[in-house]
């Protein structure tokens, strides 16, 4: 069911905890990149979080939520409760509401618990979030700033390639020269012989780095921020390996559930090609020899 849209932040406190319950105080959460966040201590000693952005990005939320509700309807994982969403207008912000985790302590028994309940989210059932292909989402969202598009599509690697390199390389091709174009040409026709089709479809956050995951006050892992869509389980697990790895414990747990196709070592910098050169379209050249390093060896 989708979430109720509210006209105010103070609307929608009212609409989901009581006439009766205001906001007592507003303070900033440090972290985010794209968004700001806060969390509002209200009247009835509840913590509420807050997302925010301006107006014209209010479907930031609208993605976020879909890309929640689908990870929590597979049972797996937790994922923060939301409550509403809304544009204030007096503000001058759209906005997501949801709970406050309370951070705990990571142990290499939670990591272990993690490893084991991605498996099963990759394990579920993808048919009810994906229209008319096996790979893609009922909607489009976002990476970062940038829009995502999950057009569907029958095949993993026709997915991979239209909907997630191809949108990228032609964004940055105002940093790539004549010779690097055609070599990312040449990578894109060689998809067929370098990435596998999935023995199924999984539903994957599609942003799984460190920054996107909290361990709660019970030492459960807590998905957040994802970029959800239907594809091939290694492109989480290769995101996972993007920015320093996870635990041990979470890759050991992780394939006793879900063993790793051959060959993912081989594939796993494709994937992340996909992030890397997201970052260089987002934040500019600083990123321009990892990706063009990539699309060459891997370009033939």
């Amino acid at each position: 069911m989708a979430l109720v849209s509210y006209g105010s932040l103070e609307a929608a406190i009212k609409g989901c905890f009581g006439e009766d319950v205001r906001i007592e105080d507003n303070r900033y959460v440090s972290g985010g990149d794209i968004n700001d966040a806060s969390c509002l201590l209200l009247s009835s000693n509840r913590k509420v979080f807050v997302k925010s952005n301006s107006i014209k990005n209010a479907d930031f939320f609208d993605a976020e939520e879909k890309g929640l509700a689908a990870i929590a309807a597979t049972g797996t994982i937790k994922t923060p409760k939301l409550f509403s969403k809304g544009v204030d207008r007096v503000r001058g912000i759209s906005f997501l509401m949801m709970e406050m985790i309370d951070a705990g302590r990571g142990s290499e028994d939670s990591m272990r618990a993690f490893g084991h309940e991605l498996a099963a989210m990759h394990s579920a059932d993808t048919s009810r979030f994906v229209n008319f292909g096996k790979f893609g989402f009922v909607r489009d969202n976002y990476i970062g700033a940038s829009k995502q598009i999950n057009t569907p599509k029958d095949t993993w690697t026709g997915f991979f390639r239209q909907c997630r390199l191809e949108p990228q390389f032609k964004a940055a091709e105002r940093y790539f020269d004549k010779d690097m174009i055609r070599a990312a040409v040449r990578l894109l026709d060689r998809l067929d012989d370098l990435l596998v089709e999935p023995d199924h479809p999984s539903l994957i956050h599609g942003d799984l780095w460190s920054g996107n995951y909290l361990i709660d006050a019970q030492g459960s892992a807590v998905l957040i921020d994802p970029a959800a869509y239907v594809g091939h389980a290694e492109a989480d697990i290769a995101m996972t390996e993007l920015f320093g790895r996870f635990s041990d414990r979470f890759y050991d747990a992780y394939r006793e559930k879900k063993p790793m196709q051959e060959g993912y070592s081989d594939r796993r910098q494709i994937y992340n090609l996909y992030h890397l050169t997201n970052h260089l379209n987002l934040f500019g050249a600083g990123y321009l020899h990892s990706v063009t390093s990539t699309i060459r060896r891997y370009a033939g």
